[in-house]
């Protein structure tokens, strides 16, 4: 099962890790340059929680973090 948050769609995105060698041109060097460059994803802060639903049920479901600050859901 794919963790997307079922209120907001929010899912995994992909980004990329920079790493960076040398001397800052503020220090005195040349610049820095970029030696690589690695993918990564930036994944939602999911919670598995127990959700009450609009017809007076309950169902479990992944809910992200914001979404239950925000109050777009009624925990059970």
């Amino acid at each position: 099962m794919a963790r997307i948050c079922a209120i907001t769609g929010r899912r995994p995105t992909k980004g990329k890790i920079i790493n960076r060698k040398g001397q800052s041109k503020k220090s005195g060097g040349i610049g820095m340059h970029i030696t690589s460059l690695t993918t990564r994803w930036f994944r939602p802060n999911l919670q598995w929680i127990r959700v009450r639903l609009p017809n007076g049920g309950t169902k479990r479901m992944w809910v992200s973090v914001k979404a239950i600050k925000a109050g777009l859901v009624q925990k059970a």
